[in-house]
């Protein structure tokens, strides 16, 4: 009929092709195309592409980065299990003979140890330990961000975990001179009651009743230098509230106190750490130095210091008092699985490129606005309708 066929060809052709399942599928196209002849490309299209891809690849590296530390979660429990010792670190020098200090313990069970007896008492220099490096007096300010470091999971493992060198450094020696050897460094580590109690450094023939002659008080100086107190396994890299402090006075009657706050603490990267002590009574209770590359058994304190002079009727010395809170502080340092980092970068890159296009547009649909606006009031009809207006208003017929 219509002279395709006398001429050989196919009115099928002409029409719509249906190429089975393939073709049809194309119906659900939600991505429409633009034919290139339509597109243009423009120098601030290429601008604001190269900032969109800077910006994405900015947030993509805090992204990654923020992965990569991992967060930490404090977790506050009450301690279980039964524990019975605790072990006491400590390193202090004092501007006073060693044969004129007496070391004791006492807790609140009743148990007294004569600390002096389990402690190494080395002669020393004042100057040698009160001119250290980081040597600071309490307080100081200017030390807390370094203190701080040091109850970050990473930074706690990193320094000690694995390490099984854990001892003092050695007294340094003497020398000659007037003033050689007359401070006494007292230093180690003893196991008391895990129990409210407080250890003291006393001078001799004062404080608990004792068989000696008695001190003559003008040599009395209980101005002291703290290089290491903590409690549990021994990690001297890690900085305590007392560590490197120190205090001075020239008042012979002079007591110095401080007061400790003691909370059992598990630094750990591990998704169930084991807990410090037995839960059942068949368990086997962990040794009090356990530690691994992921997990560490600590204690932390607060110190609070309420020292003040006295008379000659009050023992002078220096206190510390101790008290075990019941609870169990777990810093966890925990790092979500590599698929959450992906989503996490895909749902950026492309909020910055779908909000990106969008201001992209905006702009350029204002510019247009403004651009209108700007070309002239008048209300020109073109030529269509055969009327031309002037910019002063009048109307002119062709």
């Amino acid at each position: 009929m219509n002279g395709f066929a006398d001429r050989g060809l196919d009115e099928g052709a002409f029409g719509e092709k249906n190429g089975g399942f393939r073709e049809n599928i194309r119906t659900f196209d939600a991505f429409p195309k633009t034919k290139p002849t339509y597109t243009r490309r423009t120098s601030t299209g290429g601008y604001t592409t190269l900032l969109l891809i800077i910006i994405s690849l900015f947030l993509s590296i805090s992204e990654f980065l923020r992965w990569y530390h991992g967060h930490e979660t404090h977790l506050f429990s009450v301690e279980k299990g039964v524990s019975h010792q605790l072990q006491i670190n400590l390193d202090i020098v004092v501007p006073m003979l060693c044969h004129d200090l007496h070391v004791n313990v006492q807790d609140a069970s009743g148990d007294r140890i004569l600390a002096g007896d389990l402690l190494t008492k080395d002669p020393t220099n004042w100057d040698h330990w009160v001119d250290a490096s980081g040597t600071h007096r309490l307080a100081d300010e200017r030390y807390v961000k370094e203190e701080e470091e040091d109850t970050h999971v990473g930074h706690v493992l990193g320094e000690v975990g694995g390490r099984k060198k854990r001892k003092f450094k050695r007294t340094p020696g003497i020398g000659w001179g007037s003033g050689a050897g007359r401070s006494c460094r007292i230093y180690g580590s003893l196991e008391g009651n895990k129990v409210q109690g407080d250890f003291h450094i006393t001078a001799r023939g004062h404080g608990y009743i004792e068989m000696g002659n008695h001190l003559d008080h003008d040599t009395f100086n209980f101005s002291h230098i703290i290089n290491e107190l903590s409690f549990g396994p021994l990690y001297p890299s890690l900085l305590n509230p007392l560590d490197r402090t120190y205090a001075t006075t020239d008042s012979h009657f002079y007591k110095f106190q401080y007061y400790l706050s003691i909370v059992p603490t598990i630094y750990t990267r591990s998704p169930s750490p084991p807990p410090p002590t037995a839960n059942k009574p068949h368990d086997t209770p962990l040794p009090p130095d356990y530690s691994t590359r992921n997990t560490i058994i600590t204690n932390q304190y607060a110190a609070t210091s309420q020292s003040h002079p006295v008379n000659e009727r009050t023992i002078p010395g220096i206190f510390f008092k101790f008290d075990i809170e019941p609870i169990l502080l777990t810093v966890r340092e925990e790092r979500m699985g590599f698929l959450w980092l992906v989503v996490r970068v895909v749902n950026v890159v492309s909020g910055v490129l779908v909000g990106g296009g969008w201001c992209y547009q905006l702009a350029g649909w204002g510019k247009e606005v403004l651009k209108g606006r700007g070309r002239g009031g008048g209300r020109g009809e073109g030529m269509l309708n055969g009327r031309v207006f002037h910019g002063d208003g009048e109307e002119e017929d062709d």
